[in-house]
């Protein structure tokens, strides 16, 4: 394999900005800075060409930040940042990230709409504006939710045929349990749509975060491929997040591993071609 593109990755300075979300007791580990200088080394030793840096607090200086330090980074090709999709001047504001430093590695738009407890925020009318705004800018929108908002998720992806959305993490699975349903069952239906790719990240932290296996993840890994297909799902490691369950390297070693009965161009599509087709980079 020549390249490998990491779709799916955050960095933060706690230094420049608190993550709240990090102050829970199992989260602990996270609770420190994760600059640049500690992801690059290991994703260039894990062979990886390209990155996407994606939103982590729904705070609006963090995206031009990522986009400044995108612009001067020749490993972080493309950032994923956050606006707040219900505002009268989105439209402004997405202009605005496009036009600033850095503007052009701006490849997509996320909320962390898992946190919402409203299941169908994604379907109101100011979020739908919103969407399509997102779409009107040449974006896609990155779905960070759990299984039980997948129907919402479909019912707003159906809507949107024009925007592209990215699934992450393929919605949370519960990987730790096995219970493939009614989450499979959800997933193939939004899989039907053909504006909704997805990405394989995120599943270590869903299994036992002390004992899981690449054969723990491999049903789920399965459902999304037969699903998606290897043109609509792409690799992303959800560093440092992962760092939980495991390494680095141990994280992309594993999806190598579930990627073992593909051929060298399914491969090439699951850990490079995808990323790079969907997010332009």
């Amino acid at each position: 394999m020549t390249q490998i593109v990491d779709a799916h990755h955050h960095l933060w300075d706690l230094a420049v900005r608190d993550q709240d979300w990090t102050r829970e007791e199992a989260l602990r580990p996270l609770r420190r800075s994760f600059l640049l200088s500690d992801f690059q080394p290991q994703a260039r030793a894990a062979g990886v060409t390209r990155t996407v840096v994606v939103q982590t607090v729904t705070v609006a200086e963090e995206t031009p930040e990522l986009l400044t330090l995108c612009a001067g980074s020749d490993l972080v090709a493309g950032v994923v940042g956050w606006t707040d999709l219900t505002a009268a001047d989105v439209a402004d504001r997405l202009h605005a990230l496009k036009e600033g430093h850095g503007g052009t590695h701006l490849v997509g738009i996320r909320h962390q709409v898992q946190s919402e407890p409203d299941p169908d925020w994604l379907l109101r009318p100011a979020v739908q504006h919103g969407l399509r705004t997102v779409q009107d800018a040449g974006l896609v929108y990155d779905l960070v939710i759990t299984p039980w908002q997948l129907p919402a998720a479909i019912r707003a992806a159906a809507a949107l045929p024009g925007l592209v959305f990215v699934l992450d993490h393929l919605a949370k699975p519960p990987v730790a349990t096995g219970q493939v349903d009614p989450w499979a069952r959800h997933l193939r239906e939004l899989a039907r749509l053909p504006n909704v790719v997805a990405k394989l990240s995120g599943l270590v932290t869903e299994a036992d975060w002390s004992s899981w296996t690449p054969h723990d993840l491999q049903p789920f890994m399965d459902i999304a491929l037969e699903a998606f297909g290897v043109d609509r799902l792409m690799f992303g490691s959800d560093w440092p997040v992962c760092t939980l369950a495991a390494d680095y390297d141990v994280v992309l070693s594993s999806a190598r591993t579930l990627a073992g009965g593909l051929s060298a161009d399914e491969r090439t599509a699951l850990f490079a071609a995808t990323a790079t087709r969907v997010y332009r980079i």
